[in-house]
């Protein structure tokens, strides 16, 4: 069966040349008119979803994004009126990030820039060159605290008061800092400080005191006195908060890690706290070892005294008493006595011819040098004074012969087990007075788990509308087709009724249609679409109609047959 009749193509080329000039013009526009319509609709639904990327824009940042976007290699749209960026909306991300990546949008700030500009035949007046520095001054430090990873845009506000030829009366300078921070960013002490010295050290004769930085949200981030030992103090106790709060961390993590393998990751939970000790001690001792002793130094002096003993003459020296601790029979000249006289005289002739020995005497000195030991010792903080550990352990579940599952604790054992390794994850010392408390108990049910908050409604996600779309434009090109082309082509199928002269071309018309099978001889569709037939054209042919039905009515009842096949 042949896709197209040519038979049918004819006989609608020929019932559409018998139609009025007015009505064979209308027809056509009416055709171009549906299938630029349908063209129209199909394009359009293919056509992607529009979002907004970026609105109110510089001409010089919107020819930026415009370039990356044609670098990138995405499509977009800008709005004649406002002059709006869009992109389709499953790219908005993906082109925000793009941008991102390279630093833009970038911001009308021009700084120093400004200064280029023609000032005009006649220059400018002291006070605009002022009133333009402090500008210029201002949106360079926007632009520098801006470039911080944290901060989305910053304004700065200088007050540069008028200096006096008086020093004691010159006014101090003071700025104010507004940070708009990155949705989920926070700056901390030392990056709020660093803003403050940035600022305090582009302006002269500003102070970091008369510096007050706040956020987005109109928290005050700087405070009174933020550079001198209050602020050092502050900065040390937030550090040795953090530090305290990592230790716990990390010794409740060493406690879970252990505790997995033997009662599951969600069969144990764990607590500690550390009590650190953040006093700064230097000591300093000195210590002798009275056993190390060595000789450091030693002198030693020997005399010996030779001659005659000599009798002496009587006189006040012979006659005087020996001195105290001199026994009775000595005297000052006689030291060895009168006992030892011979002795005296035999050692004397045995001594040579330098006389006799009258006196020998030894000395010695000995420096000794005695170990020591100094002992500089700076103990650092943060040392563990003590430490409190809390582990509670769920009940073990049990699958029974019946195949029934049941919680039931720990044997004493078992928790002995895991009460040592606790102890042995966290370095447990006795001696400081570290406590380990290991309980058993069953956890109760937890909540059930928040509910994750849902995302946009579909209808307002960008392939819902593309969908949508797709499917109105099939819907719209389905109705064009089966609702305007078909019923137009049709019509054109069925010559237009004339008017009949007689039954006996009524009769030839129904016995051509029903030898040759085709129903669209005499139907509706001909009566009502003829072409210029009235209300008399009608009634000829129902009364045409009616002798044939009277006059052969089996030809009639095959007619009637084959319309209900068609149809």
């Amino acid at each position: 069966m042949a896709l197209i009749n040519p038979e049918a193509i004819r006989t609608q080329f020929d019932n559409f040349s018998r139609l009025p000039a007015l009505r064979q013009v209308g027809l056509m526009v009416g055709l171009a008119a549906s299938v630029a319509l349908g063209v129209a609709i199909v394009l359009w639904s293919q056509q992607p979803t529009y979002s907004l990327l970026y609105g109110n824009l510089s001409a010089k940042d919107s020819g930026q994004v415009l370039e990356a976007l044609d670098k990138a290699g995405i499509h977009y749209r800008v709005s004649p009126t406002s002059g709006a960026i869009m992109v389709p909306a499953t790219d908005v991300y993906r082109a925000r990030i793009k941008l991102a990546t390279e630093g833009l949008p970038k911001g009308t700030t021009s700084g120093f820039a400004m200064f280029d500009k023609a000032q005009g035949p006649f220059g400018a007046s002291q006070f605009m060159e002022t009133v333009r520095y402090n500008q210029a001054l201002e949106q360079e430090l926007e632009r520098s605290i801006a470039s911080l990873d944290s901060v989305q845009s910053a304004r700065v506000h200088l007050a540069l008061p008028k200096q006096s030829v008086f020093i004691q009366d010159s006014p101090k300078p003071s700025a104010s800092v507004l940070l708009n921070l990155y949705p989920g960013r926070d700056l901390s002490s030392a990056q709020v400080a660093g803003v403050v010295h940035l600022v305090a050290s582009s302006v002269p004769g500003l102070s970091p005191e008369n510096v007050t930085v706040v956020n987005q949200h109109g928290d005050l981030l700087t405070r009174s006195g933020q550079n001198g030992p209050e602020a050092a103090g502050s900065a040390l106790s937030a550090a040795q908060y953090a530090l305290t709060q990592r230790l716990d961390r990390l010794y409740a993590k060493r406690i879970r890690e252990i505790l997995a393998p033997i009662v599951g990751s969600n069969g144990v939970r764990a607590q500690v706290t550390t009590n650190l000790n953040y006093s700064l001690i230097n000591t300093t001792s000195e210590t002798y070892d009275p056993k190390s002793q060595v000789i450091r130094s030693e002198q030693t002096d020997d005399l010996v005294k030779r001659g005659a003993p000599s009798g002496g003459v009587p006189g006040a020296l012979t006659n005087q008493p020996p001195p105290a601790g001199v026994p009775a029979n000595q005297s000052a000249n006689n030291p060895a006595g009168a006992g030892t006289s011979t002795t005296g005289q035999a050692e004397a002739t045995k001594a040579g011819p330098l006389g006799p020995i009258l006196e020998t005497r030894k000395q010695a000195t000995r420096n000794f040098e005695i170990d020591r030991k100094i002992q500089h010792i700076q103990q650092a903080p943060g040392a563990i004074n003590r430490m409190s550990v809390a582990v509670v352990v769920n009940y073990q579940e049990k699958k029974a012969k019946d195949g029934k599952v049941t919680e039931e604790p720990l044997s004493a054992q078992e928790m002995a087990n895991i009460t040592n390794l606790v102890k042995e994850a966290v370095g447990f010392n006795a001696g400081r007075g570290d406590t380990v408390n290991v309980i058993n108990a069953p956890f109760r049910a937890s909540p059930a788990a928040a509910v994750a908050p849902a995302g946009p409604p579909i209808w307002e996600q960008a392939w819902f509308w593309n969908l949508l779309k797709q499917a109105a434009g099939g819907l719209a090109v389905l109705f064009l087709i089966f609702g305007v082309l078909r019923p137009v082509l049709r019509s054109l199928s069925h010559a237009p009724a004339a008017a009949l002269s007689g039954a006996a071309a009524g009769a030839g018309a129904v016995e051509a249609g029903a030898v040759g099978g085709d129903t669209e001889g005499v139907g509706e569709d001909r009566v009502t679409l003829s072409g210029e037939g009235g209300g008399s054209a009608y009634d000829q042919q129902l009364a045409a109609a009616r002798s044939l039905a009277q006059s052969d009515p089996k030809r009639v009842a095959q007619v009637v047959k084959g319309w209900l096949g068609d149809e």
